[in-house]
């Protein structure tokens, strides 16, 4: 399975708290044990820093993540987004600038999107990607 694993799952599983009882968090620590194609974004690597703080943890996700493949959108990736947030406004669904540009890399590169925001299953109605759900 090739998957896309969202922000709202990385943060979960990156705390320093005892790990999370989140599915989504459970299936990522599987996935990876497993050795699944897990894909990230500029956009999923820079939220996630700008959440932690102390130098200790950005190279903590620096490091962990030099090892995942860097999806980085086109031009194609950025207008098809568009067409997909105003699909979704017109289809009454609110969905973020971000959001859709993750939507559309999972949808152009076939990618499970893991996530616990419940945006990308709204937008998923709009135009079908897939989501995971536990």
């Amino acid at each position: 399975m090739n998957l896309l694993v969202d922000t709202s799952v990385w943060s979960l599983a990156l705390r320093r708290d005892p790990p999370s009882n989140e599915p989504a968090v459970h299936f990522l620590s599987q996935a990876i044990e497993d050795g699944e194609s897990i894909f990230t974004t500029g956009l999923i690597l820079q939220e996630l820093l700008q959440g932690f703080a102390g130098p200790k943890a950005r190279d903590l996700i620096v490091e962990k993540f030099a090892a995942l493949p860097l999806l980085t959108p086109d031009r194609t990736d950025h207008i098809e987004a568009a067409a997909l947030r105003n699909a979704c406004r017109r289809n009454g669904v609110q969905a973020g600038t971000v959001d859709c540009l993750l939507a559309q890399l999972a949808i152009r590169h076939g990618l499970t999107m893991v996530t616990t925001d419940r945006d990308f299953e709204h937008i998923a109605r709009v135009q079908h990607f897939e989501v995971w759900r536990p």
